[in-house]
């Protein structure tokens, strides 16, 4: 698969042996690296997800494009956002008043 920003990914042992066993992990990605690697390899730049898809650490690493599994388009994310309802305004901050001294 080739990942794009936005994807949010599985990396286990066939992405990369330092991934094997229970250091495999859920990441989102932020960022595809396009400076020339190994065929078929590839540097990801992103966040890794937590149980509940909360991002709890940025990393940047090393994968094979084909031990890549795609979870979603950034579907842990989506199932946290609450709709605004189309007959409801955004919130929006008051307007700041100018200061003047005196």
């Amino acid at each position: 698969m080739d990942p794009k920003p936005g994807d949010v990914v599985h990396v286990g042992a066939r992405a990369s042996v330092q991934f094997g066993g229970d250091r495999a992990l859920v990441f989102r990605v932020i960022k595809v690296c396009d400076k020339p690697t190994y065929h078929g390899w590839v540097w990801l730049t992103g966040y890794v997800l937590d149980r509940t898809g909360k991002a709890v650490d940025r990393r940047e690493i090393y994968v094979q494009h084909e031990g890549l599994r795609l979870i979603g388009p950034t579907a842990a994310a989506d199932a946290r956002r609450i709709p605004t309802p189309a007959n409801q305004p955004a919130r929006q901050r008051p307007a700041r008043t100018a200061r003047t001294t005196v």
